[in-house]
């Protein structure tokens, strides 16, 4: 067995199947916040890779846990009780792919009526800018963050494509082609974390609108999402830019394939590699080169990328193994002022074991399978 495997393995075994679905070993960001159970995407990334593993080793177990997660929140007529859609927030889509998933898996209709609420009383009304992409959260108007890609787009992608919707799947282009637009830096080909349409918020750059960095993890968000779009629509355009990005941000890799927190600015002190987004740029570099998309240079910087943090970032000697040099959390603006600056970003709590590293490290792992 290899050590990925056996580090998988022991995640899924005393981690994730271990985990009481109302307080998930893998949260770490609700046990630091001390934040009430509730739907969210942290956990829902997680039960999209756990999905993910499911459909390539076909252990009923993987299934049977998503389900019961997924029961724990979803109600018989599909409601969610511990979220509002008027919250208009894009992380709350993130788990729609999952409904959907499962009601595939199971046929079991309040996953059905799930997403269709979902759909119908958030995605229909979501608030948009001018330019038509989504408002990030009601709370931040306006705003376009790199995160909400990955949020919404694949959501909106398999619903588009269940109901043969040619609108719909031309809109998830069209979103994901200005957000590229917009905050693509020709320079660097780096992806700026966030956009405000008014210029006013106190990140924001006066006159472009645009968040000052690079930040590691919204740029490998923004990847996932174009991969996971591609393998759903096979949108020509989609793979295109994902191409353009994977080829950009490569150029960045350190020796050993770990990408900085700061990506831009190795030399920053401080800045330090940065296992959640690393890994979620090298499971999209790998799926994008099984796709098709991209070729062996890809592949294969993905792959370093990966076996790096499996051999340096993950320590095997306890029980479960821990993954470390995690961001917890990366945001712009908010109650706590966050100013989108270097120094913001390298001062957010570095952790452990979060489901923003996991879920990503076994989702490239299943990429590996699949080669």
């Amino acid at each position: 067995m290899t050590r990925q495997q056996s580090i998988v393995n022991d995640y899924i075994e005393k981690l994730i199947l271990s985990s009481d679905p109302l307080d998930p070993l893998w949260n770490v960001e609700s046990m630091v916040c001390g934040k009430a159970p509730k739907w969210n995407y942290i956990d829902n990334c997680m039960i999209t890779a756990v999905l993910m593993l499911y459909e390539t080793e076909s252990d009923e177990r993987l299934l049977d846990y998503s389900v019961k997660y997924m029961d724990t929140y979803v109600n018989d007529d599909g409601t969610i009780p511990t979220m509002n859609c008027a919250d208009y927030n894009l992380d709350n889509l993130c788990g729609g792919r999952n409904l959907i998933s499962l009601w595939k898996h199971t046929n079991s209709e309040h996953y059905r009526l799930g997403f269709e609420k979902l759909w119908k009383e958030q995605v229909l009304r979501q608030p948009r800018l001018s330019c038509g992409n989504f408002w990030h959260k009601a709370i931040y108007p306006d705003q376009i963050w790199l995160d909400g890609t990955y949020m919404a787009m694949p959501f909106m992608a398999e619903y588009g494509k269940l109901h043969d919707l040619r609108g719909v799947m031309d809109d998830v282009e069209r979103q994901l082609f200005d957000m590229r637009k917009i905050t693509r830096d020709p320079k660097t080909g780096l992806f700026y974390h966030g956009y405000d349409d008014t210029k006013n918020m106190i990140w924001a750059d006066p006159i472009t609108g645009l968040s000052p960095e690079f930040w590691l993890r919204s740029n490998g968000w923004i990847c996932a999402a174009m991969a996971d779009v591609f393998e759903i629509l096979e949108d020509q355009r989609i793979g295109k830019m994902l191409a353009e990005i994977l080829g950009d941000i490569i150029k960045y890799c350190r020796d050993d394939g770990m990408l900085y927190q700061l990506p831009a600015k190795p030399e920053l002190e401080g800045n330090y590699p940065e296992t959640s987004g690393t890994l979620l740029v090298a499971y999209s570099a790998m799926k994008a080169a099984r796709l098709g998309i991209c070729g062996e240079d890809i592949r294969q910087a993905g792959l370093k990328a990966f076996k790096t943090v499996t051999d340096k970032f993950i320590n095997t000697n306890a029980e479960i193994p821990v993954l470390g040099n995690i961001c917890l959390v990366g945001g712009l603006g908010g109650e706590n002022e966050r100013d989108g600056s270097a120094g913001y970003y390298l001062s957010e709590k570095i952790t452990q074991n979060d489901a923003k590293g996991i879920a990503p490290y076994i989702m490239a792992f299943t990429e590996t399978k699949k080669m």
